[in-house]
């Protein structure tokens, strides 16, 4: 049901006039009086967004820490959506991020407490956050411990019974099971191999019946950016299968940190081929009556496909990078186009099958899904086109990943196309109040943009310290440093290069500081936070962590932040005319802006900024002082 706007309309004003007025109200008044701070920053951000709203726009919103972006963009939001009448989108960077939104005692409880404005906010979670009927009643066989029995438990009695859904609430997040851990839940949770088109239990779904709970939101839809932009790579294939898309149509969205958008879109809209998933999913359908053609061609692409891998390790560039440079040798291509022959002779007999019913519908129908993405991926591979491709390691398991084109081809034409208000809202969008890298890297030529700083004192909170030195004397800097026992974060700009750092570092110093990667990265912030831990190593961290005060008083970045030299900014720097200028130096900065910001998070910080610069690094000192929060000592 549509709700009315939070302000009167008159045949004498434009709703965006109306709206103009109803925002000076709110943030001038209503909100000051309830000890509300009145931002002169927050009020501009606002009304930026209003503009971007009438003239259906991107823009990018970039407003410091402290400036009050979350409510500055819910007020026009919700009033769009309700005079659209479809929802405004949220994406959020991570799935922490929706929870942080939501939570009690967050902006949007705030909104509703102090204006009576009853805001209709529903979540779209990634598909990996819901329950998995199906792979939970294989869990069901084999597990013994109490975690499977409490997820048993909580399912919905009329989910099992005959007849209608409609009384059935949402259920399965991940949220609802604290107690179980990570490694439990991937046992039982979606995953990609899943193939919900063709899963009879789709219906009794908890995933389904929470994509029907907010596709009747009338105000907001929150999800994570992995999430939109799997929606956004599924729906013309989900359209075409006649599926509905995973979203539904929505008035607006404002991208959150959307600095990140771009990491979003590439984990999305990338083909994913795994070393041992086709091996274990074509095993689970060598069923007993299943004819023999059907088991030598199941074989055969088995064999071919080990075989592929095995000359893909072969044809490995070997590097410390985590994305590795692939050189594809004849044999490769040749091994390539067998499994593509096996997968075409393998669905042929899957037809014959199908008939027998000797092999269970549902498997069936997921391994034919499964074979059709696998061997699209397998052609774009072997076809050496203007795809990039390289392997990783992805939880675990060796992966090939193929990007089919770069992504600004793609957002562009999917999303960028669409004359629909898009806004972007983060600290760090520019550099300088140069937009032009981030708008290239996502493929947008048309946009509107505004810069408004911090209203934090940085030059009373915070001193930034440069450090001239060889690559080899840093960790005695560190180390150095570390004595006085300040809570320390410490930034690397790569895995490799941590890792270096501490094989190099002191037993007795290595003793009290957490890396990233040695346990679960949630918990160790959360023992630094609480003084468990004074010093934290990561090459993560460079945005999204917020420690307020004494939680966080240093930090150290150890390396200027440059793009490894992986196959994905090669290929970036391969379209680029200078490649350091356009690539390399915005990415740099864009990326030393972030890690600072960690820092000064709220009125009552304080702390220091050390950077270290080897003999190279001092050479592009002229590139990032004038980016610095303050003049440096």
């Amino acid at each position: 049901m549509r709700k009315s706007l939070p302000f009167e309309l008159s045949r004498e004003k434009t709703f965006f006039d109306s709206l103009g007025d109803w925002l000076g109200d709110v943030l001038y008044d209503e909100l000051p009086e309830r000890g509300f701070e009145c931002r002169d920053e927050q009020i501009f951000m606002a009304y930026q967004i209003e503009q971007a709203l009438k003239e259906k726009n991107v823009l990018f919103a970039e407003a410091g820490v402290g400036t009050g972006k979350t409510i500055a963009y819910l007020l026009p939001a919700v009033s769009y959506a309700r005079y659209t009448g479809k929802p405004a989108l949220i994406a959020c960077a991570d799935e922490t991020l929706i929870d942080q939104l939501v939570k009690e005692g967050g902006d949007i409880h705030k909104l509703r407490d102090v204006l009576g404005l009853d805001i209709d906010v529903r979540l779209a979670k990634s598909r990996d956050q819901y329950l998995c009927l199906k792979r939970f009643e294989e869990a069901e066989k084999t597990e013994t411990e109490d975690w499977i029995d409490d997820i048993a438990f909580s399912i919905p009695d009329g989910v099992y019974a005959q007849g209608s859904m409609i009384a059935v609430q949402p259920y399965g997040e991940r949220s609802d099971y604290p107690l179980v851990t990570d490694e439990d839940w991937e046992k039982v949770n979606y995953n990609s191999i899943m193939q919900c088109a063709v899963c009879d239990l789709r219906n009794r779904c908890g995933q389904t019946l929470h994509r029907a709970h907010y596709r009747k939101s009338t105000d907001l839809i929150i999800c994570s950016q992995d999430f939109l932009m799997e929606h956004l790579a599924t729906k013309e294939s989900r359209e075409r299968e006649g599926q509905l898309p995973l979203l539904p149509e929505v008035s607006m969205m404002v991208l959150d940190e959307g600095h990140l958008l771009e990491y979003a879109a590439q984990k999305a809209l990338t083909y994913k081929v795994q070393a041992y998933t086709i091996v274990e999913l074509l095993e689970r359908l060598m069923v007993d009556g299943v004819r023999e053609r059907t088991l030598y061609a199941m074989e055969h692409l088995q064999d071919h496909h080990e075989l592929f891998f095995d000359q893909l390790r072969e044809d490995v560039i070997k590097s410390e990078e985590e994305r590795k440079r692939i050189v594809k040798s004849e044999r490769l291509i040749q091994l390539g186009e067998r499994v593509i022959a096996n997968v075409d002779q393998l669905l042929e007999e899957f037809v014959f099958e199908s008939e027998l019913y000797m092999i269970p519908e549902y498997e069936l129908n997921m391994a034919e899904e499964f074979l059709e993405h696998y061997v699209a991926a397998i052609r774009i591979f072997v076809a050496q086109g203007d795809a990039v491709d390289w392997l990783e390691d992805t939880d675990g398991e060796e992966t090939l990943v193929i990007m089919p084109r770069l992504i600004t081809d793609v957002l562009s034409e999917t999303l960028f196309s669409k004359k629909m208000p898009i806004v972007f809202s983060s600290a760090t969008l520019s550099v300088n109040k140069d937009f032009s890298y981030i708008a290239s890297s996502l493929g947008i030529e048309q946009y509107q943009s505004f810069s408004v700083p911090s209203p934090f004192d940085y030059e009373e909170a915070m001193k930034i310290y440069l450090h001239e030195l060889s690559q080899s004397e840093k960790t005695a800097k560190v180390e150095q440093l570390l004595k006085d026992g300040k809570q320390t974060l410490i930034l690397f700009k790569s895995k490799q290069a941590m890792n270096h750092f501490k094989s190099n570092v002191g037993l007795m110093e290595r003793l009290n500081i957490a890396f990233e990667g040695d346990r679960e990265l949630s918990a160790i912030v959360r023992e630094f936070q609480n003084g468990e831990v004074k010093t934290l190593c990561s090459y993560h961290l460079w945005e999204g962590l917020d420690l307020p005060e004494e939680a966080l008083t240093r930090v150290i970045i150890f390396d200027l932040p440059f793009p490894p030299h992986d196959p994905l900014f090669d290929a970036k720097r391969s379209f680029a005319q200078n490649p350091f200028e356009e690539v390399e130096l915005p990415f740099m900065q864009l990326r030393l802006q972030q890690g600072m910001g960690r820092l000064i998070r709220t009125s009552n910080d304080h702390g220091d900024i050390h950077i270290l610069l080897n003999n190279e690094e001092v050479k592009v000192k002229p590139n990032f002082v004038d980016i610095l929060a303050v003049e440096p000592q």
